[in-house]
């Protein structure tokens, strides 16, 4: 599969994406969505089982999908109007399963903010976003997770966490629980810059620093998503695996965008 652009005419920015998706070694259903429509990039790791997980991470895309800023290039869109499209989603996932499925949620939203392109990232859950931007990368979310908090109490390492026996219990979920607040925060996005949205099947399995050394070799977006599953697979591949690499490039327009949305590893434009 070919990587696709989707271009802002009022900049020369243009946004070039791959993806890649993956049930696992282990799992019976890809549970995993994601969404790549300008200006909307995301990844949905569904939870649940018997087939509810997927059913809550589709109408989590979909409903991004459903957004009016779909198709506009560099919308002016706030994290107040993001949080609020977020808890549309999560009131329909539990309209539809009453409560019983869920799903975490990261990505970003190429909008303009004090008139230049930035990054409006999210998270709900422990599906990460990070940002490759001269040669570093940083993890952009943080994980709304019971290893996180006791990461963040010290009273247990991040090396710890990868193999704590509650590595899995996310905090907070779109669907279920108590709480489906969004973390969201403003990133500059640069000509050069490579975001990576992922599911944890993938940073369960790989570590940051392999997946620096992927961003940083694989030049083309999908090469690199595809190296990224793979990774992930030869690790153990105990989870769905999902991942969807965006480049921000400046310069020549590309091709017309091409919308992608993928539901429980089937994808379809």
């Amino acid at each position: 599969m070919n990587s696709d652009e989707t271009t802002s005419p009022d900049t020369g920015l243009h946004a070039v994406f791959g993806y890649a998706s993956d049930r696992g070694l282990r799992r019976e259903l890809n549970e995993d969505s994601l969404i790549a429509a300008d200006p909307v990039f995301a990844v949905a790791d569904g939870m649940g089982g018997h087939e509810a997980g997927e059913v809550a991470s589709s109408i989590c895309v979909r409903t991004l999908g459903d957004s009016p800023i779909v198709g506009q290039h560099l919308p002016d869109f706030s994290a107040e109007q993001l949080r609020e499209l977020l808890l549309e989603a999560d009131h329909r996932i539990r309209e539809a399963t009453g409560g019983r499925a869920g799903t975490t949620l990261t990505g970003g939203v190429l909008v303009s903010a004090d008139g230049k392109p930035h990054w409006l990232v999210f998270n709900v859950g422990d599906s990460r976003t990070y940002r490759l931007s001269g040669g570093k990368l940083d993890q952009v979310t943080v994980d709304h997770s019971e290893v996180q908090e006791l990461v963040d109490l010290g009273q247990i390492t991040p090396d710890e966490a990868l193999v704590h026996p509650r590595r899995h219990v996310v905090t907070r979920a779109l669907g279920t629980g108590n709480d489906a607040e969004a973390d969201v925060r403003l990133v500059p996005a640069e000509p050069g810059d490579r975001l990576l949205v992922c599911s944890d099947g993938l940073t369960g399995e790989v570590s940051d620093t392999r997946i620096l050394d992927i961003l940083a070799s694989e030049a083309n977006p999908q090469d690199a998503c595809a190296a990224l599953v793979q990774a992930a697979l030869r690790s153990g591949g105990r989870d769905n695996i999902t991942a969807l690499v965006v480049d921000t490039l400046g310069g020549t327009v590309g091709p017309e965008p091409v919308a992608v949305t993928l539901t429980g590893g089937a994808g379809y434009e």
